[in-house]
């Protein structure tokens, strides 16, 4: 032990390369593992992309776009399934409350679909433009990674639900779901709905917020009327009175 001790208190200055190695090691793996995850990334991004339509591979000739017209109604289709998907999420409270992150810009991944959805908004030709062979290879690109933007932050919004939410906040959630329940429930009285809504809102409030057109669509469903019964049809008219001598 005293020979240990004589040797570190000669030899102390070595600590300092050895540190030095040790977190130039460690950094070492550290920046190993970042680029195997950026290219696994890569990887499924292009895989995706794959999927969903024509894109140029590396070492490959570019493929060949339809014909104009036929392909940009195509990218147009694909753009709007896309959209139609989101709007799923924005106008439906329910959705929205079980998987807040499609509306949070916050979220690092809603926030890249967003300005992925801005980019192939700009690049949407007008009713009736034929884009040219560059302009439609931009918009196809925009499209595409409009594509996998969505794909990607729906499948994260879907992974971690409401656990940015504490656990006050998350029972907040379930009870607005709850009452959401009541409150679009066409057996339910007109005073048993509102009072429903007016509770969803109050537990939504700081939490999420519902967009203009979310709101429209939830009023509506809550200010249905309930189904009236069937009464029996009215009479069709006093009995006719009986004609002068007839019998009793």
């Amino acid at each position: 032990m005293t020979e240990l001790l004589n040797f570190l208190g000669h030899y102390w200055w070595l600590a300092f390369p050895v540190f030095g190695m040790t977190m130039g090691a460690v950094n070492a793996r550290v920046k190993r593992r970042e680029l195997a995850a950026r290219r696994r990334h890569r990887e499924q991004l292009e895989l995706i992309r794959a999927q969903g339509g024509a894109i140029e591979t590396p070492g490959a000739a570019p493929m060949p776009l339809a014909a104009p017209t036929d392909g940009q109604q195509r990218l147009i289709a694909a753009q709007d399934a896309v959209t139609h998907r989101w709007l799923e999420y924005e106008l439906d409270a329910t959705k929205l409350i079980t998987y807040p992150a499609m509306s949070d810009g916050r979220q690092p991944l809603t926030a890249a679909f967003l300005r992925a959805k801005k980019a192939a908004d700009n690049l949407r030709p007008t009713e009736g433009e034929t884009l040219s062979p560059e302009r439609l290879r931009e918009y196809r690109d925009a499209v595409t990674d409009y594509e996998v933007a969505f794909d990607v932050a729906e499948r994260d919004a879907r992974r971690v639900k409401d656990a940015a939410f504490t656990a006050d906040e998350r029972k907040r959630l379930d009870t607005a779901k709850q009452l959401l329940t009541v409150a679009t429930d066409q057996a339910a009285t007109p005073n048993e709905r509102q009072l429903a809504y007016r509770r969803v809102r109050e537990e939504l409030d700081g939490l999420i917020l519902l967009s203009d057109e979310a709101v429209d669509v939830l009023e509506k469903k809550v200010a249905l009327e309930l189904p009236r019964e069937r009464t029996a049809p009215p009479a069709s008219g006093p009995p006719a009175e009986a004609a002068p001598g007839s019998a009793a």
